[in-house]
């Protein structure tokens, strides 16, 4: 069946189904299928990937050739990255030859670690839609971490250039200004056209890993694509709000400290677990419905704990 699912097919259904219902049947599924612990694991590999990244950065500012180019990469990595200072900058605009080697090393070693850290987080990711599809199996391990990499290089990509555009998007483009002084009309161009093209990066982002991190044959892209936009809206409102949070609430700061960004980038990566693995139940409650089978919950008469169809117990009011 889910090949034959198009997007017109997902319309219909939600049209045909009350909206309220689909969520809270969907949250059923999410809850059943250990999604919030299946999100927790997925943040801690999403945050070991972030860390080397931002490193990464640092190092591309120092490691760059062109004077005017790292400038502008340090300036963006200072101005996301909390807890950084000047002293980024200041070695960019010294650029000796020590320095240069460096950062090429702290590139590489950067990539590499968050690549590996992303690929772990997105074999969890497998696992966690897996268990929300009732999938009992994971793929075996060669093929689970081969397509996990695989993710990670495709939707990955994607979906770190997304992030980027929609978060450092506004401190790039002041960059460019400072250091190229390209005026405020160019300014102005880039802040409205990186907004779409992030948001598109992101449902296909969103979409490529409902689509291929599940073991299962899944629906066409744009049947797909419904649970995505939703989670990139959820995921945009919950960042929103946690951004909003930090900056406004003084006793964040004040109670961790050093380790406010550190928190800070944990909370994000729980958030942006549990938006994906909601999306998945969403996707996954959708199709069930489509197919007739609305519970998200197998019968259970005794309330034990084990549904009727895998009851032995001779007891049981199953049997």
């Amino acid at each position: 069946m889910g090949e034959e699912l198009s997007a017109d097919d997902a319309w219909h259904t939600v049209r045909r189904y009350h909206l309220g219902h689909l969520f809270s049947t969907a949250f059923v599924r999410f809850r059943y299928g250990d999604g919030f612990s299946h999100a927790r694991a997925f943040a801690l590999q999403l945050a070991l990937a972030a860390v080397p990244l931002v490193i990464a950065g640092a190092g591309l500012a120092t490691a760059l050739g062109a004077e005017s180019i790292a400038q502008v990469v340090a300036r963006t990595v200072v101005a996301i990255s909390p807890g950084s200072s000047d002293a980024l900058l200041a070695d960019v605009i010294a650029g000796d030859d020590e320095g240069s080697e460096r950062g090429e090393v702290v590139v590489v070693l950067g990539l590499l670690t968050a690549f590996v850290a992303a690929t772990s987080a997105f074999a969890q990711l497998e696992r966690g839609a897996n268990r929300i599809y009732g999938t009992k199996r994971d793929r075996p391990a060669l093929r689970k971490y081969g397509n996990a990499a695989l993710l990670t290089a495709t939707a990955g990509v994607a979906m770190a250039a997304g992030l980027l555009l929609i978060v450092a998007g506004e401190p790039f483009g002041e960059a460019l200004e400072e250091v190229y002084h390209w005026g405020d009309a160019a300014e102005t161009v880039w802040d409205v056209v990186r907004w779409p093209v992030g948001l598109a990066l992101l449902v296909v982002a969103v979409t490529l890993l409902f689509r291929y991190a599940p073991r299962r044959k899944q629906p066409e892209l744009s049947w797909l694509a419904v649970g995505a936009a939703v989670t990139v809206l959820a995921w945009l409102i919950a960042s929103g709000l946690l951004a909003l949070y930090v900056v406004a609430a003084a006793g964040f700061d004040e109670t961790y400290g050093p380790l406010t960004a550190v928190m800070a980038l944990l909370i994000w990566a729980n958030l942006t677990g549990i938006a994906l693995l909601a999306g998945i139940a969403l996707a996954a409650q959708l199709e069930a419905v489509r197919a007739g089978r609305p519970d998200p919950l197998l019968p259970d008469s005794d309330d034990d704990g084990i549904p009727d169809g895998l009851d032995e117990h001779p007891d049981s009011p199953s049997r």
